[in-house]
């Protein structure tokens, strides 16, 4: 199928305002999507035919977008595309956005773009675009983000108030289009930090669950994945955190090396109804089959494998490296940039072998 990469941003035309979209809008941070990381294809296209149009996070190739693209049209019999973003980032470590669709639900009209931030507020630029539902000609711009972690509550505090000078930006852009700002916020809506972007008129679609996996089967913590809309202008529907352990058979750390430590998010619109009932358990993965899901030690990982670690870049990689031996993860606090927030996430993750 055809695939789109970033255009340059042009002139939209307004368009009629016409009766409400019945599609399934997804949302996935797909853990280093392209890496040489284990990560099975089948399983993620498995529960990405669930939905209609998706926007993806922590892309790390187009190619494997396209590899995704092609399982999904094998496992559904249906056309897909897809378009990949420019890797953004300030530092060595650079990520990309996609948007992924179903061609006899969803079209992609124009207007691709990365945010042109002009002022460098994000650590990775938003990625937009604006769609159209084949059946009713409604149209809606979608900015998907990944906002940066840091280490802590402070460094993504700016970037998540400057989302409503996105949302005010996207009006002028895609006018006559409904507007979403879907993604990994690294933060939970009720923060504070969310009333710049709701006295502009979005809501969170989702507000009770939590989104990212924990290292015990069952377990959930941080409701950080959401979409935020106008609900003036969407007929939203149902709302939803995609349990996609449970439903694949796998056990959480599995999951974790083999798909994703977020659980993919929804929202319907109109009368859809999300397609993730059909989703056919993996018999033949667990945690012995998959060599990445072994603990990193401190003293003998690759760079490659300490960056697997949260909120580890390569750059950090190779200061722990040079920093050896390390007794205990709290002594990474001596390396630049590695500070409480980020060894707790590393205490939390379950990744590093214990001393």
């Amino acid at each position: 199928m055809p695939r789109y990469t970033v255009a340059a941003l042009i002139s939209l035309l307004a368009l009629p305002a016409q009766a409400y979209a019945d599609i399934t809008i997804g949302s996935w941070n797909l853990l280093h999507l392209g890496w040489n990381n284990g990560k099975r294809l089948d399983a993620v296209a498995d529960i990405a035919k669930g939905a209609d149009l998706w926007s993806l996070q922590e892309v790390m190739s187009d190619t494997a977008v396209q590899d995704l693209e092609r399982e999904l049209e094998r496992q559904t019999g249906e056309g897909w595309t897809s378009m990949t973003s420019d890797e953004v980032g300030r530092s060595s470590y650079t990520e990309s956005y996609a948007f992924l669709w179903r061609d006899d639900a969803v079209e992609y009209t124009q207007g691709a773009v990365s945010y042109l931030d002009m002022a460098d507020n994000f650590a990775r630029e938003p990625y937009l675009a604006e769609f159209r539902d084949k059946d009713t000609g409604e149209t809606y711009a979608l900015a998907t983000v990944h906002i940066t972690y840091g280490d802590g509550r402070s460094d993504r505090t700016p970037e998540i108030r400057d989302l409503a000078d996105i949302w005010d930006w996207m009006s002028e852009v895609y006018p006559g289009s409904a507007r979403l700002i879907t993604g990994d916020f690294n933060m939970p809506p009720t923060d504070a930090s969310w009333g710049p972007l709701r006295k502009a008129g979005a809501l969170p679609a989702i507000t009770t669950g939590a989104t990212t996996l924990s290292e015990t089967d069952g377990v959930y913590s941080s409701l950080y994945d959401n979409f935020w809309y106008d609900p003036d202008s969407i007929n939203a529907g149902i709302a939803g955190i995609v349990n996609f352990p449970q439903m694949l058979g796998i056990d959480h750390v599995t999951a974790r090396d083999i798909v994703s430590d977020h659980a993919p998010i929804y929202l319907t619109i109109g009368d859809a109804h999300p397609g993730f009932s059909d989703v056919q358990a993996m018999n033949d993965a667990t945690v012995a089959d998959t060599p990445s899901a072994a603990c990193i030690d401190l003293n003998t990982a690759s760079v490659g494998e300490l960056d697997e670690l949260p909120n580890i870049g390569p750059a950090r990689a190779a200061d722990i490296i040079d920093g050896r031996p390390w007794g205990s993860i709290a002594e990474l606090r001596r390396v630049s940039g590695i500070g409480p927030a980020t060894v707790q996430g590393i205490q939390q993750s379950g990744m590093v072998c214990s001393s």
